[in-house]
């Protein structure tokens, strides 16, 4: 069945050279966002029951945006002025732009991983005399402390924000060939406003292991998945499915 639209399970790129744009325009095809979770702060309140005391850490370990972004709501909001001093440890070079936001990125301590958490910890590794803090939402994977316990460093990670079920309730009736996922809480969204949901012939694609086996544990079908060493990105991935389901 050829492709007509798509609906990406993210909120809407902010930058005009997304390669989704791309994609829409040089395919021809309708390209929807929805994000099918959000992210919800945790309060100042329940942050001190989980006894984090800034200023006992001399790092700061960042697993996405949104941990940066909390970082220093919950910095902000608990009066706690970041030093100089401190050191951030980044999962990939995107997070750590990311900090210019907040940081002067030349005058600070910024370590970066490649893109998996596995070769963050490589670097991590190096600086075992370090203070951890990890600011995370309440879907942290367990290996991630796990790993961080088994290296050997001393870690408090501690929940920052959460990440909440959105209500889709409007697209009841809303029909896509394909619709796109990244995580397994967007799985659990899907089900939780449409629990009577039946793949037929929508097409599911997929980003992650972690997101695939969620997708099967569901009894549904994967016909798309990123990354792989032939499409590194699921905007790579769409667009050689598309190529060859649009040409019969």
């Amino acid at each position: 069945m050829k492709v007509k639209t798509i609906l990406v399970s993210q909120p809407e790129p902010k930058v005009e050279n997304s390669p989704y744009f791309d994609l829409q325009s040089n395919q021809k095809v309708k390209i929807d966002f929805r994000p099918f979770i959000h992210v919800e702060n945790v309060s100042t309140k329940e942050i001190r029951l989980q006894k984090v005391e800034f200023t006992k850490y001399s790092a700061i370990i960042l697993t996405s945006r949104n941990a940066v972004d909390h970082f220093f709501r919950v910095a902000e909001s608990m009066r706690f002025k970041v030093p100089d001093t401190m050191k951030y440890f980044c999962q990939s070079e995107a997070v750590a732009y990311y900090l210019q936001k907040y940081v002067v990125y030349r005058k600070r301590k910024i370590y970066v991983g490649k893109r998996t958490f596995t070769e963050l910890l490589n670097v991590i590794s190096k600086y075992k005399n370090e203070n951890f803090l990890l600011p995370s939402s309440d879907k942290l994977k367990s290996s991630v402390p796990k790993a961080l316990d088994e290296l050997g460093v001393n870690c408090k990670q501690a929940v920052f924000y959460k990440t909440v079920i959105s209500d889709l309730s409007d697209l009841a009736d809303v029909y896509y060939d394909i619709l796109v996922f990244f995580s397994p809480s967007g799985i659990d969204s899907l089900f939780h406003n449409f629990p009577d949901f039946k793949q037929k012939s929508t097409r599911i694609a997929v980003f992650g292991n972690s997101t695939t086996k969620a997708v099967e544990s569901k009894g549904l079908r994967v016909d798309i998945s990123a990354p792989s060493k032939e499409n590194p990105s699921m905007t790579m991935a769409l667009e050689k499915y598309i190529k060859k389901m649009n040409k019969k």
